[in-house]
């Protein structure tokens, strides 16, 4: 499982498009059976205003999951932005702490402005640098995984 693992993790970087576009659809079937879950659970309410109120949220949610399956170039644009938002908050917030601290602050600076750059470079990329950056973070995960499992089993044989 290890191997396969770091083979799938080289598969999806090297090809981040088609496994980030394999993740979105895979996100939105499991959204959309999440809605039809909360449609059903909506009969099991105590009352007539909660089960409405849930059984909506139900549809709400299987709406959300046929958009993204429907439209993944638009899923794709809004996780792009997203994913921007969020390293460019993260570098920021890494950068007022490196400059916080009195020691040790370099690899931390370095982190911060990297991840800002990771940022522009999502934004800039704009729509579809979303779709490649979930291939290829799951391609470096799934390595990982693998890896993992890989030094994990020889510690196992090796009677640590």
């Amino acid at each position: 499982m290890g191997w396969l693992s770091i083979i799938f993790g080289a598969l999806a970087i090297a090809m981040p498009w088609i496994a980030g576009q394999s993740i979105l659809l895979m996100v939105g079937a499991l959204v959309i059976a999440a809605g039809i879950m909360r449609m059903i659970w909506a009969f099991q309410a105590g009352s007539l205003g909660k089960g409405v109120l849930v059984f909506l949220i139900g549809v709400l949610t299987l709406l959300a999951g046929v958009t993204v399956i429907a439209s993944p170039l638009v899923s794709s644009a809004i996780l792009t932005i997203i994913l921007s938002i969020y390293f460019f908050v993260d570098g920021l917030s890494e950068l007022f702490a490196a400059f916080s601290l009195q020691d040790g602050k370099g690899w931390l600076l370095f982190d911060a402005v990297v991840t800002i750059l990771l940022s522009i470079m999502i934004f800039t990329g704009f729509p579809l640098a979303g779709t490649v950056a979930i291939g290829v973070f799951l391609g470096i995960k799934l390595i990982f995984v693998g890896v993992t499992m890989l030094s994990i089993r020889s510690l196992i044989h090796k009677g640590v």
